[in-house]
């Protein structure tokens, strides 16, 4: 397979062979875009995808003035460039599409945080409040983006699901002080919930941090996780969310447990199912027990894993871009680990019929 040069950089060429696609028996609609969307096509009237996929501490930014307004930060003992978010995105774009050759996707919706902002040496010394454009300089530490294909979907309880791949890119994690070295991306193939667009990332094969050195690098881990997913292994999984209930009392109790979480002794903790959120973000899943419109408590209490599954997805929304796809992940895994204990009926710390789990 070879795909083509993005923003004059290196090329991923041959990287991976042709192989069966793992999409072929998912849903596809009968959907062609009629532009490719790619860096170098004019997109400004394209399609976006939707870019309430996080809110925390976050500011929606276009790709064209991502590259244009921003500066690329360097390593400071040999002045090498670091790969920047504009060709992180971009590579991901030209990847994803070689993937889905003829599918429609959307333009990459970006959200970005922590500015950290500059100043050129002719403005040296000069208020703030006088800074002309030209002397100011700005890039942002944190970086995530999601690029959604309409054209394949599948249903779950009701909710129109879109397959989605983005990911997340944050400067401190990196020693930029030091000389360049394998840069950190974290990456996921999933499905976004249309009702709400909460993200269903996985932990098996669709979400990984890819370290890299060069575009190409980075290109071909993106290729190899497209290619590693299996869309109805994951599909099967969320489906089977459904099938399972908590009582309002359980419900309350895992809760409970929840906050208890981060106060275990670490000797007993170690044994226990970590949770994925935040103290802060429970509060938000008890809120939206009773009031979400879409995802709220059934009349007599109880409610179903799809549901909680979703309130967990809906509260990480509030997580800085760094924890967002971690925690993610983690709202997956913790939700299938409950149908294994409630599949077990074994004795369950979160859900009040055992001491530790």
């Amino acid at each position: 397979m070879e795909l083509r040069q993005v923003n004059n950089g290196p090329i991923v060429e041959n990287a991976v062979a042709e192989i069966d696609s793992p999409f072929d028996d998912v849903f596809v609609e009968e959907v062609v875009a009629e532009e490719v969307i790619l860096e170098d096509v004019e997109i400004e009237d394209a399609k976006i995808s939707a870019n309430q996929f996080i809110h925390a501490n976050t500011i929606p930014i276009t790709p064209e003035k991502l590259k244009s307004g921003c500066i690329i930060p360097v390593f400071s003992k040999d002045n090498e460039s670091t790969i920047s978010h504009t060709e992180f995105i971009e590579i991901t774009n030209e990847v994803t599409y070689q993937f889905f050759k003829g599918m429609e996707m959307l333009k990459p919706s970006v959200r970005v945080s922590h500015s950290i902002k500059g100043r050129t040496p002719e403005a040296m010394g000069k208020p703030a409040k006088e800074l002309i454009e030209s002397e100011k300089t700005l890039y942002f530490e944190r970086m995530a983006f999601v690029i959604e294909l309409p054209g394949i979907t599948e249903t779950v309880s009701g909710n129109s699901l879109s397959l989605t791949v983005g990911g997340v890119r944050a400067y401190n994690h990196e020693n930029l002080y030091n000389r360049k070295s394998e840069e950190r991306f974290k990456v996921f193939v999933g499905f976004k919930n249309r009702v709400c667009t909460n993200l269903c990332i996985f932990t098996d094969g669709a979400y990984r941090e890819i370290r890299a050195r060069t575009l190409h690098e980075l290109g071909l881990g993106i290729y190899n996780l497209l290619s590693d997913f299996e869309p109805q292994r994951q599909l099967q999984m969320l489906r089977n969310f459904s099938n399972y209930q908590l009582t309002e009392q359980q419900f309350a109790h895992l809760l409970g447990k929840a906050r208890m979480y981060q106060h275990v002794p670490i000797k007993y903790r170690k044994d226990l199912q970590p949770f994925p959120i935040s103290d802060t973000q429970v509060g938000i899943v008890a809120k939206e027990y009773y009031q979400d419109e879409a995802f709220s408590r059934n009349e007599n209490g109880s409610i179903d894993l799809w549901r909680l599954y979703n309130l967990f997805t809906g509260a990480n929304k509030s997580s800085y871009i760094d924890t967002f796809l971690d925690r993610g992940a983690e709202c997956f895994s913790y939700t299938n680990f409950l149908t294994k204990q409630i599949d077990a009926g074994s004795r369950s710390w979160y859900l009040g019929n055992g001491i530790f789990s």
